[in-house]
């Protein structure tokens, strides 16, 4: 082997020593790897806003952290987020708040309360459901025999999507062709004819959306929900808030009423105060490097940030914004 060989494998073992996750201290990750301690960001489908945003996250971490780099992590989302920050997998994840306060309740899919702080309150998601014009899905309720992705197994979208049907009088198991498929799945999914619908819960636009739309045109329409947000606010809370896709989004003929839940930032309650209070600081100190990644990033303010009841904030963010 060449010198040169034994510098890349050497390089190349270095950065998975620094890429694996876990509850770590400030002690030790002083000096892991050449090029800092190593942060995972658990993030979302490939297709999705936090997958974009969160490799834009990840690229600041790393110019303005001291010693810090960051690697933005795929994922099926939310739920899954929350429980690799938990476990140690990741240090940073995006989850919807509906999600995060299941998580601290210990109920839904959590059987316990969860070890979580949140970071900061974001942009808000929207519910978007897509069908085909041929299927004839006007209104959740028209779902009933029709084939259906309701998102990723253990994502926030599936935690929304089930929850719609039933808010419609549905049994999603029952009423329903359900797949459990990520976006890119679900976009293609409708393009190949396989799909009548597909729920997804992202910000505005969602490239995977877009997609979709560009290549079908007027075949495809997005269903409102206006009309199940009243029992979807009886049954969990003001946490669910009426939403607008703009016609301009998707260039639709028309606004679509929608349903709107706000992201979190969320990190295991044993982060270190100062790194979480410098990763609070780094959205607003770069809040505009962020928005140029994705617009929804626009959406973050200083106002709302520390918003993130039921979950508390951590230590570090909470002295970060006074």
């Amino acid at each position: 082997m060449t010198v040169k060989g034994v510098a890349v494998l050497l390089a190349a073992g270095a950065l998975f020593l620094g890429g694996c996750g876990g509850d770590r201290s400030a002690e030790q990750s002083a000096g892991q790897t050449a090029a800092g301690k190593r942060l995972s960001i658990a993030t979302g489908n490939t297709t999705g806003v936090y997958y974009v945003l969160g490799g834009g996250l990840a690229d600041q971490i790393g110019k303005n952290i001291p010693g810090y780099q960051a690697t933005a992590e795929a994922t099926g989302a939310s739920v899954e987020n929350i429980q690799r920050v938990v476990r140690g997998d990741s240090d940073i994840a995006f989850t919807l708040a509906d999600s995060a306060a299941d998580a601290v309740a210990g109920k839904g899919s959590f059987t316990s309360p969860q070890p979580i702080r949140a970071i900061a309150r974001l942009y808000d998601n929207y519910t978007q459901v897509a069908a085909t014009t041929e299927s004839g899905v006007k209104s959740i309720a028209d779902l009933k025999g029709k084939r259906v992705s309701t998102g990723s197994p253990n994502s926030g979208t599936e935690v929304i999507a089930l929850r719609l049907l039933k808010a419609a009088g549905l049994d999603p198991d029952k009423d329903v062709t359900r797949q459990s498929l990520g976006l890119p799945e679900s976009v293609q999914g409708i393009k190949d004819g396989n799909l009548d619908a597909l729920v997804w819960s992202g910000g505005l636009p969602t490239p995977g959306i877009t997609d979709l739309v560009t290549s079908l045109g007027d075949k495809v329409s997005f269903v409102p929900l206006d009309g199940v947000l009243p029992a979807m606010q009886g049954e969990h809370g003001p946490v669910y808030a009426t939403g607008t896709i703009a016609k301009d989004i998707y260039k639709t003929p028309a606004d679509v009423s929608t349903i709107a839940v706000p992201n979190l930032l969320v990190v295991n309650e044993k982060m270190d105060p100062a790194l979480a209070e410098s990763l609070a600081k780094l959205l607003f100190d770069h809040k505009a490097d962020l928005e140029k990644v994705h617009p929804a990033a626009k959406e973050i303010t200083r106002d709302n940030a520390p918003k993130t009841d039921p979950v508390p904030l951590h230590d570090g963010a909470r002295k970060y914004y006074g």
